[in-house]
Parts: structure tokens; sequence; C-alpha cells
């Protein structure tokens, strides 16, 4: 689950990490008053959209000149302007896609003096199967494009599970910074601070591009990127509280809720499968003849019929769906049990588009008879093979 820079600066601030005053609004009417309970003279206009590079994003409402997704204000008139001018519309970056995304938040922030752009993440590092932070002087830039330049200015300090944080972590990741002085004091406190919240939060990537060192010589967290393990949220109802479904798929949204892996794609062949292994091949073969896949989705191994059902009706909700293919081996999963869903989910929901069924396994025979019988305008396949090739022809016509 991703919250908003905003709200990852506020699980932040909870352990004591070093973040501006910021006020987070909804309506352009909330920036004067958001404005004015900050220090100024300078502010910072963020907008709060589940996607990176904001500041060089251009808005799809607006000219092509115009200033990107997060902007400086040197008065509150401009602050208002700049409120005004970016709450409605639809701000497009490299990881939006060209769709783009609305942008319905902004965060008014006090502005900082920075005198260097370091970058900082904490990720699971599961070549050592450790937590770890990657750190780089070259802040403030795509740190995948810092990877393929200059992958030596990137810096990996795995940190070991029953000692947490040591002096000797402190030690290395203050050398990688290049941090000195005030800073490196800062650093004695902020490293632990964040892998506390990494670890105690679940979290599954903390992100600050950049951890900025101010012309005061202190630390200061002047962007945040959080997202968290969704199978741990059950124990962090104060993590869940702050979801933004508006920010979300809302076939992703659904799918959650009948706890079916599911993740919308830009194909028009809808997968339905059981077992990760196996719709990862699925999606591949139909890669293999020239189609591409709408989505990836396990059903799970253990699925019941309103399971099945539930995962069928999502697909075909997709209007860029223009034909399915089912793709079961029947292990502690039947096919008849699969079958009878998809046949409920069809009389349910009507089929528009082919839809080619391939069961193997546990009760295939009686999978395939209820399959035969029901009426439906289904096409039948033998093998993966033959289920990617039908589904690939019916949709190319």
């Amino acid at each position: 689950m991703n919250i908003h820079e905003y709200q990852a600066k506020q699980v932040l601030k909870g352990y004591g990490a070093p973040v501006a005053a910021g006020v987070a609004i909804m309506t352009a009417g909330e920036a004067e008053a958001a404005a004015k309970s900050l220090p100024g003279p300078l502010y910072v206009v963020k907008s709060q959209i589940h996607a990176g590079g904001r500041g060089k994003g251009k808005f799809k409402e607006l000219a092509a000149d115009a200033k990107g997704g997060v902007r400086l204000a040197k008065s509150i008139d401009e602050v208002v302007a700049h409120a005004k001018d970016m709450l409605g519309n639809t701000l497009v970056t490299k990881q939006t896609g060209p769709e783009g995304k609305q942008v319905n938040r902004l965060y008014i922030e006090d502005g900082a003096d920075i005198d260097r752009e370091l970058y900082l993440s904490i990720l699971v590092d599961r070549t050592v199967g450790q937590v770890a932070f990657v750190v780089s002087t070259e802040g403030g830039m795509d740190i995948e494009q810092v990877a393929h330049d200059t992958p030596e200015k990137i810096i990996t300090v795995a940190i070991n599970p029953e000692t947490g944080v040591t002096a000797a972590d402190v030690a290395k990741l203050n050398g990688a910074l290049a941090l000195s002085g005030e800073a490196a004091k800062d650093g004695e406190s902020l490293f632990p601070i964040l892998h506390k919240a990494f670890v105690e939060k679940d979290m599954a990537l903390l992100e600050v591009n950049p951890l900025i060192v101010m012309k005061d010589g202190r630390l200061r967290v002047l962007d945040a990127k959080v997202s968290f393990d969704g199978n741990a949220l059950f124990r962090h109802d104060d993590i869940k509280a702050l979801r933004d479904e508006s920010e979300e798929d809302s076939k992703e949204i659904e799918a959650s809720k009948w706890d079916l892996a599911y993740v919308a794609l830009d194909g028009n062949i809808g997968c339905m499968v059981n077992g990760a292994g196996l719709a990862m091949a699925t999606m591949d073969i139909i890669k293999l003849y020239g189609a591409e896949p709408a989505n990836f989705c396990d059903v799970g191994g253990g699925a019941g019929k309103e399971k099945v059902a539930a995962a069928f009706k999502i697909i075909t909700a997709d209007p860029a769906v223009k034909g399915i293919l089912v793709n079961i081996f029947g292990g502690i999963m039947k096919c008849d049990v699969i079958a009878e869903g998809v046949i409920a989910a069809v009389k349910e929901v009507g089929l528009k588009v082919p839809l080619v069924v391939r069961l193997e396994g546990t009760n295939v025979e009686l999978g395939k008879k209820i399959i035969n019988e029901s009426g439906l305008n289904v096409i039948s396949a033998d093998d993966l093979d033959d289920a990617a090739k039908k589904i690939v022809a019916a949709v190319q016509g």
C-alpha cells in the first residue's frame, strides 16, 4: 500500500525525523490559510499523487510551458495561484503513464535553504536477506539514471537485524554521503530513526529523495515516498486509515476485497489463472503469440465458486478486455469448481467477448462436462499452447 508524501512525513515525524512544517489541502480555498500558518517567506506547493517525477511533470489541461507539479512560491498570493492552477487538473509524469493522475490534494510546505541534495532509501535486500540502506551523494535525480551512469556512486549498507543500526553502520552511511559536522551528528540520530520506522511499520520501501543538507549544516527530509507490506496491514490500523483509494485502480481495490492477487496491465486479453507461476507463464505465452495481457490475476490454490465468479466479473468489467483466457491446473482447486464459478459469473454479467477455457488436473472431465453442457459460447483448449493460440486468434479476428 502506498501513501502520499505528506502522510509519509507525518509518520516519520512521529519517530523524530526532521521534516519541514507543512499543511495538506484539498481545495484552493484552503491555500491562503495554510500558507499563513507557515513561517515563510518561501513556500513549496506540491501535488500529492502516488507517482514520482512530479516536479518534471506536465499538466494536461495547462500550456506546455506551464510549471510542473512541484512549485516554489515567494508570496501567499503565489501559493493561492498555484493551488488554483493545480487542483483538479491531470498531472502526467514518467511514472503515471500518458493518462496521468488527477491532483486532488496539495501539500504546502515551508521552504528550505538547500546546500546539498542526497539520496537515501531503505528496502529489503533479498541478496543478503536483510534490511539495507541505499544511499548516494547524487540526490534529487532519478536513482535509476545514477545507477546506469555512475553505479559506483550508489552505496548499500545492510543492517544486522540482531543489532540494528550500529555506530559502524552510521560511520559508513556518513562516509558514503560525505557528511561532516552538524550533518554527521544529525545522521547519528536520523539513520536509526528511519530504520526503526521501516521495521516497526512493516514498510516495503522508504525513499527520501532528496535528503538535504541545509545551509545551516543540518539534515532535513525534503521528500518522502513510503509503501507498506500489504500482508502486514492487519496489525497497523493507523496506516490502513491513510489509504487513498482514489489513487488506486478500481479493479485492484475490488480484487483486494476478495483476496485476489490482481494487477491491471495495458493489454487486451484478460487472464484468470490459479498460481502465480502459471499466471506468469500464461502472460508470457500470450505475448509470444503477438498479443498483450490485460491483467495478472491469480485466484489462488483454494478458491471457491464465489471467489472465481468475483475474479471473472472484475476482468469483464475492464473495457480494454477484448477476450478472456481461463487457465486452470486443478490441484487443491478442482476443475469443476472453476467451471461452476465461471458459469455463474457469465450468467450474471453476460459474455460479450471471446472466452477460452483450458482445464487440467483434479476433476477435469467433470469440469469440461459442466462447461460443454452450459450452453455458453466457450472455446475449449487442450493445453496452454493451444489456449494461447485460440484466444489471440479470436481477439485479433
